[in-house]
């Protein structure tokens, strides 16, 4: 937040356009809130496409130049071996580049040798250079005009139902991981379970509709929706896996 109030007021008192590196969502509030703070309304945050999950925040004062912050690549397999997610990011942050410098990566449905990942500009011409290959799979990146239509169209993620005792933190995660409310917490209390980014410290806290789950190791999920209670007094809630 210190960082992101600096920035604004680099921008407003010298009219220079500023950004940050890609940030979470969690990091995205954190930065909203200290330009409230720092009473700074020239910024937006941008990702590449307009779903974008990790965005880059954009300090743009009236009549500063601004250049685009992010890039697009096109990153195809160039075997039978196809990479997966974990394998893209691994190979970029394995050439040196922070986790700030990439944002997100998206799969061509209708190819599934073809990914597009979103990239902070100043590093685009090295990874089309440099990234040519992702766990065993051999790759070409090269910078694309325009990511189709096609992939940034919102995923359909598959929602599921289940009923819980009540909105603690171990009984929802459980719910939603197909697993004991007892393994819940032990993964609670392991440290491997964050709620919006945050570490989630005790099984007994309360969740939220809306709210992120993040396993280490797991998954993700999405509280999606809280409902109404069963005949036997139990709440209704939908989710899904990312």
């Amino acid at each position: 937040m210190r960082r992101v109030e600096e920035l604004c007021r680099t921008a407003e008192n010298r009219g220079i356009a500023r950004s940050t590196g890609f940030l979470s969502d969690r990091e995205q509030a954190l930065a909203a809130a200290a330009m409230n703070r720092a009473q700074c309304g020239c910024g937006r945050f941008w990702g590449g496409w307009p779903g974008a999950e990790r965005r880059v925040l954009c300090l743009e004062p009236p009549g500063a130049w601004a250049p685009e912050p992010v890039a697009a690549l096109r990153i195809a397999a160039k075997g039978e071996l196809l990479p997966g997610h974990r394998d893209l990011l691994g190979a970029m942050l394995g050439l040196g580049i922070e986790r700030v410098c990439v944002g997100d990566i998206l799969p061509d449905a209708q190819d599934p040798a073809v990914f597009y990942a979103f990239v902070l500009e100043e590093k685009a011409d090295f990874l089309a250079a440099e990234l040519t290959q992702a766990g065993r799979a051999a790759v070409c990146a090269a910078r694309c005009a325009a990511v189709p239509e096609h992939v940034l169209a919102a995923p359909q993620r598959a929602l599921r139902e289940a009923t819980v005792p009540s909105l603690r933190a171990d009984a929802v995660l459980g719910a939603m991981m197909n697993t004991s409310r007892a393994l819940a917490a032990q993964a609670i209390a392991a440290g491997k379970v964050e709620v919006n980014h945050l570490p989630l410290r005790t099984a007994h806290e309360p969740v939220y509709e809306g709210d992120l789950f993040t396993v280490r190791g797991q998954g993700r999920w999405r509280l999606q929706a809280v409902g109404g209670k069963s005949r036997k007094d139990r709440i209704f809630i939908t989710f899904f896996r990312y």
